[in-house]
């Protein structure tokens, strides 16, 4: 029998237009969808500062990875889109404030621009669940 499918919705304005969902759990697999930093409205946080952008990211993530069942603990990868990867020590900074020693496999890669001109960073979180 497959392992059922849960999905988590953010409500971010995007979703219902692309058709995805911000974080999908089957099994013991959840993977997040690219997080940018727009608050419950769409609103971009942190304009023009990478890493307060970087931090929702990240915040916004692991209320996805909690409201399916993970936890930080649980990630395994992570990918992180940047506009200027002039920005990637602040940015990684934040990475590594998060997640600590659980020390996730993560790229870093720089992008011509993402769904939104304000939006310096994306970041998308993988986590197994093996407790």
């Amino acid at each position: 029998m497959p392992a059922p499918r849960r999905t988590y919705s953010s409500g971010a304005p995007w979703e219902p237009i692309v058709g995805y969902a911000r974080a999908v759990r089957v099994g013991n697999h959840v993977h997040v969808s690219g997080t940018a930093a727009v608050d419950e409205r769409g609103d971009v946080v942190g304009l023009g500062d990478p890493a307060v952008q970087m931090r929702q990211c990240l915040r916004t993530a692991v209320a996805a990875l909690e409201a399916l069942g993970a936890a930080v603990r649980h990630v395994v990868r992570t990918r992180i889109y940047v506009v200027d990867i002039g920005d990637w020590e602040v940015i990684g900074r934040v990475h590594g404030e998060v997640f600590g020693d659980v020390r996730p496999a993560t790229s870093m890669v720089q992008v011509a621009a993402l769904i939104q001109p304000d939006l310096l960073v994306e970041v998308e979180v993988e986590a197994i669940v093996s407790d």
